[in-house]
């Protein structure tokens, strides 16, 4: 996906005393989907575990109102930041372009999350 593209590290990196790894973080920008294609965008450091407590459909939530609980599209990302950014750049877009840019990777709208 997207996120993954372009951002290699030339090595591994070190805390200050240049022993002890620094702790790798992961973030992943993604699209829910409805089977009437209604759409969510968020934010998460665990996908997985988000999907699910969208699948959960917590009452009085966007998902659980609109019954958004398939995953049409994800991106990861290293840094925080970088993550806020694309998360709020897809949320300014139009549906056009979000319906483009899952269909791109995702045709058919599958759950990626299928079996989680």
């Amino acid at each position: 996906m997207r996120g993954e593209a372009g951002g290699g590290d030339a090595g591994a990196a070190y805390c200050g005393d240049g022993v002890t790894p620094k702790r790798e973080y992961q973030f992943w920008v993604y699209i829910l989907g409805s089977r009437s294609r209604n759409l969510y965008v968020g934010l998460t450091n665990n996908l997985r575990r988000r999907v699910g407590e969208h699948r959960e459909r917590a009452p009085g939530s966007h998902t659980a109102e609109y019954n958004i609980g398939r995953l049409v599209y994800f991106e990861r990302f290293q840094y925080v930041r970088s993550a806020i950014a694309r998360e709020k750049e897809l949320k300014d877009w139009n549906r056009a372009l979000k319906v483009e840019v899952i269909e791109k990777v995702n045709p058919t709208w599958e759950d990626l999350a299928k079996g989680w």
